[in-house]
């Protein structure tokens, strides 16, 4: 059985989410949430932590076996794609204008027993 969760226009980059995302991705969920909280020094990882456990959560409400508990479950897929971008402008010298990308991104996660 699965689980899936979907964290959609996170305020960071998608290169810096995947960093964390490789991290995770096949360890068991406790594996996973001790080395997201104590391991992983990114800003994103708080997020990504946030999400593996809404993922449980919807594992236990969408009619989870009683049998398979958190120690279970495994991440099969965590995947980051890219968000809508912000572009802002900053002034330059003689009137002319530098670009600035502001990236979110798409983070799903998907949990199997």
């Amino acid at each position: 059985m699965e689980s899936k969760a979907v964290l959609k226009n996170l305020r960071s980059t998608p290169r810096k989410a995947r960093l964390v995302a490789d991290a995770v991705r096949g360890k068991n969920v406790n594996e996973a949430l001790n080395l997201l909280r104590f391991g992983v020094k990114k800003e994103v990882a708080e997020d990504v932590a946030k999400l593996i456990s809404s993922a449980v959560a919807n594992f236990s409400n969408n009619g989870g076996d009683a049998d398979i508990e958190v120690n279970g479950l495994r991440v099969k897929e965590i995947r980051v794609d890219d968000g809508p971008v912000m572009k802002r402008f900053r002034p330059r010298a003689k009137g002319s204008a530098a670009g600035i990308l502001k990236r979110s991104c798409h983070i799903s996660v998907t949990l199997s027993s």
